[in-house]
């Protein structure tokens, strides 16, 4: 299994019995500095007038977010936890999937700023987020 590989199921493992598993969040990029992730749009995830539901985007933005922090900054020797996250929400979307590509702003000791784009299966953009992650120390 090359590293890529590795890193994607080790991102993976951390999803059973979470809200990740609930909204069916999946990692399916990682490269330096940099991690993707994509949630279906079904109506498990829908507002009540059909459209995928500001909350759960923020969901998929801060899971993704944390993960890279996670996996960029030690790994299992640091807990990550977000401090801050706004979402600018620009398009709606009822089906498919969304993705969310992370990418770090500032990567500090202990505090990460990433930008997290969400996008549909055209590349649209979906919303923009911000997310301040802390590092802690186990």
């Amino acid at each position: 299994m090359d590293p890529k590989d590795q890193l994607l199921k080790k991102l993976n493992s951390l999803c059973p019995n979470t809200l990740m598993e609930t909204l069916q969040i999946e990692f399916v990029d990682v490269e330096d500095e940099m991690v993707v992730a994509r949630m279906p749009v079904t109506n498990r995830v829908h507002q009540p007038d059909g459209v995928l539901h500001g909350g759960a985007t923020v969901a998929l933005a801060e899971s993704v977010g944390s993960a890279a922090s996670h996996l960029f900054l030690g790994g299992q020797d640091v807990q990550v936890r977000g401090i801050e996250i706004s979402a600018n929400h620009l398009k709606s979307v009822k089906n498919g999937y969304v993705f969310a590509q992370a990418t770090v702003i500032h990567k500090g000791r202990s505090t990460q700023l990433w930008q997290i784009r969400i996008t549909d299966d055209q590349d649209r953009l979906i919303s923009l987020v911000k997310l301040t992650t802390i590092t802690l120390s186990n």
